[in-house]
């Protein structure tokens, strides 16, 4: 990869347009050896430095901090789009949106200077070990602060990112704390030990910490359920909408680099009586069915873009009905995005054919990743959430999973 040479995204007022052009020249960026790179599975150092250089990071930051303030509705466009190319790439990227937004939704406003001013200024990227599935971290009262204990077996972006936000049981209240860990905070170990089937550029490897001292103003908050609010529970609905965009700029990727394929490379079948693969109206038919599907899955995303956008730019006026309709919209989502980025990502070599399995094509890396990263929790359950609040209006509890 080279230099990005484009505009950086940070001032204030920056438009939609700009930041998803800024995503989209990263995007081609990548896309120049994302095969070799898979193939590779190296840490993704060099691509978090070229985040950095876009300016993408502090698209969503606030602009008291030095940040764009842009919305989520352009995060998430921006999301997607970087995912067309690099499916890894967009999971930091995107995890890093989430994981800084907790300065907005947790942190107060000292800790949202204190954290938020460097992360903008130098382009931070955010990395997480809050996985509840893990088992749990502990934080021990140490003088005036604590000493964090344990490990995580999945923390994407921790070990390429300049901050890792944790997310630890304290043990002398019991509260579930959110705390910030510098990269190179003695202590903080490393895995590097992601070797799956997709999302090889993830960097979701297990962490451990060996009584990593933290300080008071490292705390950013609680996300213990009795402290909290609707508008701090938004780390879930993000998230959640976050995957939904990926896996939409995947579909749109694969979709994308399979037409070009069926383009120049494709043969007709031989009993289609048609000049060239693009006149077979069953590879036609096929592209037309997988893409109008796409499309309404992307207005749908859209829906669900503007829907968290207003939600957070409600604050602390926003009620937990509210919250589970935002919840809601985001579930349908999820099962759409999900099921058709699984199908799509198969369905490629129906229309490319026999030749397009050949490795040195790679096809097979759009449906590696959306599979890898669709089972990161079961979309059943999100389907059940739908089907549950159309049946009797009810909203899912707030976890950090719903």
């Amino acid at each position: 990869m080279t230099a990005l040479d484009t505009p950086r995204t940070t001032r204030p007022g920056v438009s939609a347009a700009e930041a998803v052009a800024t995503a989209r020249a990263v995007a081609d960026e990548l896309a120049v050896d994302a095969l070799e790179r898979d193939r590779a599975g190296a840490e993704p150092l060099a691509e978090a430095g070229l985040l950095r250089r876009s300016g993408l990071p502090s698209l969503l930051l606030p602009t008291e901090v030095g940040g764009a303030d842009a919305g989520w509705a352009t995060a998430l466009r921006v999301v997607a789009e970087v995912a067309r190319t690099d499916g890894s790439i967009a999971q930091l990227l995107a995890y890093h949106y989430v994981n800084a937004q907790n300065l907005v939704w947790v942190a107060d406003d000292e800790g949202r200077r204190r954290w938020g001013v460097p992360t903008a200024a130098h382009q931070w990227l955010w990395g997480d070990a809050v996985n509840p599935v893990d088992p749990d971290l502990r934080l021990d009262r140490a003088g005036t602060g604590y000493v964090l204990r344990g490990t995580k077996s999945f923390a994407t972006g921790a070990s390429t990112g300049d901050v890792t936000v944790a997310g630890a049981v304290a043990s002398d209240t019991g509260r579930t704390l959110l705390v910030v860990v510098p990269r190179d905070a003695p202590g903080f170990v490393k895995g590097g030990d992601w070797d799956n089937l997709g999302q090889r550029l993830s960097a979701s490897g297990s962490v451990r910490f060996d009584d990593v001292a933290v300080a008071d103003e490292q705390v950013l908050g609680s996300t213990s359920a009795g402290d909290v609010s609707p508008f701090g529970s938004l780390v879930t609905p993000a998230i959640q909408a976050a995957f939904g965009h990926f896996y939409l700029g995947v579909t749109r990727g694969a979709l994308e680099t399979a037409a070009e394929y069926t383009r120049t490379t494709s043969r007709p079948w031989l009993l289609s009586g048609a000049a060239s693969a693009t006149e077979d109206p069953y590879v036609l038919a096929t592209y037309g069915r997988l893409v109008a599907r796409l499309r309404a899955a992307e207005a749908l995303g859209a829906s669900v873009g503007a829907h968290l956008q207003a939600a957070s730019a409600r604050g602390a006026d926003l009620t937990w009905h509210e919250r589970g309709e935002l919840a809601e919209e985001v579930a349908a989502l999820k099962v759409v995005s999900s099921d058709l980025a699984v199908e799509a990502t198969s369905a490629i070599y129906e229309v490319t054919g026999a030749r397009a399995t050949g490795n040195r094509y790679g096809f097979d890396r759009f449906w590696r990743n959306v599979r890898t990263h669709t089972l990161h929790d079961p979309v059943q359950y999100k389907a059940r959430e739908v089907g549950e609040h159309f049946v009797t209006g009810a909203h899912p509890d707030f976890t950090l999973y719903t």
